[in-house]
């Protein structure tokens, strides 16, 4: 215990004495003199060339593309092909009859489903809420429903809901909805 504290009150004593350089941590010293140097710099900064400021690149304009018939149909033997919508919905196709509106879509995953035409007028308020048709699932390349009672030359769009279609690999659902554009019964 006495050697301890001789140990420590002799190292309390050097480092009041001779300053951090007793221990080795103070100016950098010359390799071949041994004297200090003075105001040598801690911080190396290299030169280097400057990045040249940004230049405004003007893009071309393009047209939005078409829909195009580039989905594939889920079974192969099936040779029916589907427009193009937004990657995840199920691509709708809408046929006008008198007063009604015939809906098909691709078989998805062995689901059920429901349609609803839901009308566009303006209403002031609450909206209604929309009549859905279930449909049961299909066994073929495509299911089809046709939702009647419809108001001739008034303004839908076909909602499309597919709740079972389960869950990918890496846990994201399956496409479960699709919807069309604004249809007008006849």
């Amino acid at each position: 215990m006495r050697h301890t504290r001789i140990a420590i009150a002799l190292a309390a004593t050097s480092l009041t004495l001779g300053g951090c350089a007793a221990l080795g941590f103070g100016e950098r010293t010359a390799t071949t003199g041994g004297t200090a140097r003075g105001g040598e710099s801690w911080l190396l900064v290299e030169q280097g060339q400057a990045t040249p400021s940004p230049s405004v690149t003007m893009g071309s304009a393009s047209p939005t593309p078409e829909v195009s018939l580039s989905m594939p149909t889920p079974d192969p033997r099936c040779t029916k092909l589907w427009p193009r919508t937004d990657p995840a919905l199920i691509p709708v196709r809408v046929t006008p009859g008198a007063g009604s509106l015939r809906v098909d879509w691709p078989t998805q995953f062995n689901s059920n489903y429901r349609v609803a035409a839901v009308p566009q007028k303006l209403v002031k308020g609450p909206q209604p809420q929309p009549v859905w048709q279930e449909v049961a699932p299909g066994s073929g390349c495509a299911v089809s429903a046709t939702i009647t009672g419809l108001t001739p030359g008034a303004a839908y769009i076909v909602w499309l809901d597919a709740p079972n279609t389960g869950r990918r690999l890496d846990g994201t659902r399956n496409l479960y909805s699709g919807r069309s554009g604004v249809v007008y019964p006849e």
